[in-house]
């Protein structure tokens, strides 16, 4: 069971209280192909006679391992995986299924959210969601629309938009997997500054309906902490937040600043993948009630660092020299648990 009791020393009377904590997290899942040829998107690599030389017992095992990961997201043991999980580079619907349908995951009963998207190889984000925590109540694609200098269209993921109910209040979810540095960070950032400004776009709209909103925007962004599409585009206060007092708040900032990271990539350290909330859910915030953050973290076990080799201290991939390495993927899973006061 994914909710247990956190005890909490209070300072002021000594008295300990329990909590019932819930995890949400998010994870990129490198590469979750099958081997089947899709002749509608460039995954040919992922087949048996391609240049990966993907097998279906490659296939088997990386679904394996995800669902190993996926099923101790989280700061405690007892946590057994995360109640809602956001993915992202997924192939389609079918692999999906796969992996919770494997031993570690089946009993979690997760249910799958996910729409294709128009990306050229056939990458996707999605939610996972355990049914006996949360109802989806709708759902919508965003889709980031962007352009060459020529005018053509550049086809990327969408975003994941998930409106339900956690237990017995509302919860709105982003899962977002930002366009890639192709072609350097700074010839690319156009791009990810416009998927920031159309996560923030739907976010106003959110608030303006309910100002009480829990808004949570996960995903791997292609962008740390500190970059222009973060602080100036999902951080930064639009009018309707400077109107309404509502703000967001990113608990990966503090970690990035101190050295934590998510993937490494050409001995630089990167902390991608990140969970960001709206301040209804602090405590300190507008919310007094209900589920409110506790902490953030990055699920990075021993055995998903590589020990060896020129990616020695990197995130342990799984696919490296156009083979399957045995490896789970070249990002480490996000977190966050939300607390609120448990009562018999």
């Amino acid at each position: 069971m994914l909710i247990f009791l956190l005890q909490l020393v209070q300072p002021v009377d000594g008295q300990t209280k329990k909590y019932k904590v819930m995890t949400i997290g998010f994870y990129n899942v490198e590469n979750l192909f099958d081997t089947i040829d899709d002749p509608k998107t460039i995954d040919e690599d992922y087949t048996p006679n391609g240049k990966n030389h993907y097998s279906q017992k490659d296939y088997k095992k990386k679904i394996d391992h995800m669902a190993k990961v996926i099923s101790e997201i989280g700061s405690t043991p007892k946590s057994k995986g995360p109640v809602i999980l956001g993915l992202a580079e997924i192939e389609n619907f079918s692999v999906l299924r796969d992996l919770i349908e494997t031993d570690q995951l089946r009993r979690h009963q997760y249910q799958i959210i996910h729409q294709d998207s128009p990306d050229r190889r056939g990458i996707d984000v999605a939610l996972l969601y355990q049914q006996e925590f949360f109802t989806p109540l709708g759902t919508e694609i965003i889709e980031v629309k962007l352009w060459s200098d020529k005018g053509q269209r550049i086809y990327t993921r969408d975003i994941l938009y998930v409106y339900g109910i956690l237990e017995d209040e509302e919860l709105h979810i982003l899962v977002n997997h930002w366009p890639s540095r192709r072609g350097g960070k700074n010839k690319s950032n156009p791009k990810r500054v416009k998927a920031a400004y159309l996560a923030k776009q739907f976010t106003d709209r959110i608030f303006i309906e309910n100002p009480d909103a829990k808004i949570i925007i996960m995903g791997d962004f292609n962008d740390d902490p500190s970059d222009e599409s973060i602080k100036n585009g999902l951080l930064l206060p639009s009018a309707v937040e400077q109107e309404t007092g509502k703000r967001f708040f990113n608990p990966m900032e503090s970690m990035h600043k101190k050295g934590f990271n998510t993937l490494a990539y050409r001995d630089g350290l990167n902390l991608f993948d990140q969970m960001i909330i709206c301040n209804n859910l602090i405590r300190d915030g507008q919310s007094e009630s209900g589920y409110l953050f506790f902490r953030a973290g990055i699920y990075n076990p021993s055995y998903l660092i590589t020990k060896r080799g020129r990616y020695l201290g990197y995130p342990f991939r799984s696919f490296d020299n156009n083979h399957y390495s045995g490896g789970y993927s070249d990002h480490f899973p996000v977190y966050i648990e939300l607390v609120k006061p448990f009562s018999n």
